[in-house]
């Protein structure tokens, strides 16, 4: 008998098409998976069991079947975007229980494709932390359930880690694909700005967050980023010899790279080297001032969002946080901070195509309920292991986080790939030359 679960998009989609498989069997498979480990991860705030398997139902009846890029593929989706008929929670207690009336963009999208929604995943408290933790659950990380899964799409990142769904989708307001990827190592891609629909609303905080997939490969993250931005797959090419800067710095004062991520950096390097590219050490010109627009923007977001939410039903972290984000509003939304930090950078990706830098600073925080600690304790936590994902959300740039070799604990390390407007398929070619030559394991062994 075929085993469904933990094969890739691309592999399920195939065979439900060629009619070796059918879109219900693929589909109770993955929810039987779900039913044994969620209550170890913690990925799922809500399953959809019965109408999933309607849906996979539906998919199997369609007339253009035969097309359909996801064809029968369990997807599941990040809590603070919207699924026809279930409540969009975003991790807290204050927001409505009322079920939404239509499907976002990007949902709809994935469904067009033939995909089928399984779930919803955890989030923290309106998606503003690194720790996927709150009121309303713990995601854990599949690899080492001891440490959290990272955030803010950590249920969405733990659930295709487990093998629970094979792609998620999910969003990167600062960094938020990108560091729960990195924790359990998958693949995704925040793309710049423009290539994916956000949608209208306060929660784009200020069109600093994008939608994007999460992944097991770069294949199944392609694919899904085509169906999310509405194109068709660009061809798998070689990205022909690309200039590529090398920085193990943090954008952060005080904050420093651990060795195994800092190793793991200088190793891909390598590898690019001899894969005929031409890389070189150099650091961005990142400024002094990047910390201050940083938490000017991350505060100022989680404020707007929380405008018309009953502040008593907030945690104590997020209250904090949307206060002191309060007196940014306007400078904000003005623009100007963000403009002026792409002028500083530009220059720099004119003389590079590419820049690889560690993903992350150290492994994830302990899993736990971080929600119940202080706002400070919070920031420092997150500030101290992801200060490298923040600058790509501010100029809008694409970015990658791309699995890499292992830590010490025998957990994922993983790599950053950042390009310029317009090089999320350049992104992808080189990710693809890393993880051809330097294959990594898909899923968690968790059975």
């Amino acid at each position: 008998m075929t085993t469904w679960a933990g094969r890739t998009a691309a592999e399920i989609s195939a065979a439900v098409r060629e009619k070796r498989v059918t879109p219900r069997e693929v589909v109770a498979e993955h929810l039987d998976r779900i039913e044994r480990l969620d209550a170890r991860v913690g990925a799922f705030r809500a399953v959809r069991a019965e109408a999933a398997l309607a849906e996979a139902d539906e998919v199997a009846a369609r007339g253009d079947f035969a097309e359909l890029p996801l064809a029968g593929v369990p997807v599941a989706v990040k809590d603070n975007l919207a699924v026809r008929g279930e409540a969009r929670r975003i991790g807290s207690a204050a927001t409505p229980r009322t079920p939404a009336a239509q499907d976002h963009v990007t949902v709809a999208r994935l469904r067009a494709a033939g995909a089928v929604v399984v779930g919803l995943t955890n989030v923290p408290e309106l998606c503003v932390f690194g720790t996927t933790d709150g009121v309303l659950g713990i995601t854990r990380n599949p690899w080492d359930p001891t440490r959290s899964a990272g955030g803010s799409s950590g249920g969405s990142a733990a659930a295709v880690a487990a093998g629970m769904v094979p792609i998620a989708l999910g969003n990167d307001g600062m960094g938020s694909l990108r560091i729960p990827a990195a924790n359990c190592g998958l693949v995704t891609i925040k793309p710049g700005q423009g290539v994916v629909p956000t949608g209208d609303g306060d929660g784009t905080w200020f069109g600093l967050s994008e939608n994007g997939p999460l992944a097991t490969t770069v294949e199944d993250a392609r694919l899904m980023l085509s169906v999310l931005a509405g194109t068709e797959p660009g061809p798998v090419a070689a990205p022909g010899v690309l200039r590529i800067a090398v920085s193990l710095r943090s954008p952060l004062a005080g904050v420093t790279i651990s060795r195994p991520y800092a190793a793991a950096a200088r190793d891909a390097a390598g590898l690019l080297m001899r894969a005929g590219h031409q890389v070189r050490r150099a650091d961005p010109p990142y400024p002094m001032s990047l910390a201050t627009t940083s938490l000017a923007h991350w505060t100022a977001g989680t404020a707007a969002e929380a405008r018309p939410l009953d502040p008593r039903l907030l945690t104590r972290r997020t209250r904090v946080h949307a206060r002191l984000g309060r007196p940014f509003l306007r400078s904000v939304s003005s623009g100007a901070g963000r403009e002026q930090l792409r002028r500083r950078l530009e220059p720099f990706f004119t003389e590079h195509d590419v820049l690889l830098t560690p993903a992350l600073a150290r492994r994830s925080p302990k899993a736990g309920p971080w929600h119940e600690r202080g706002w400070l304790s919070n920031v420092l936590a997150n500030t101290n292991y992801s200060p490298l994902t923040p600058a790509w959300n501010l100029t809008g740039w694409p970015a990658m986080s791309v699995p890499y070799g292992t830590l010490p604990s025998g957990t994922p390390c993983a790599v950053q790939l950042v390009g310029r407007p317009g090089a999320e398929s350049q992104l992808l070619d080189l990710a693809r030359q890393l993880e051809e030559r330097n294959p990594w394991q898909r899923t968690a062994p968790m059975d």
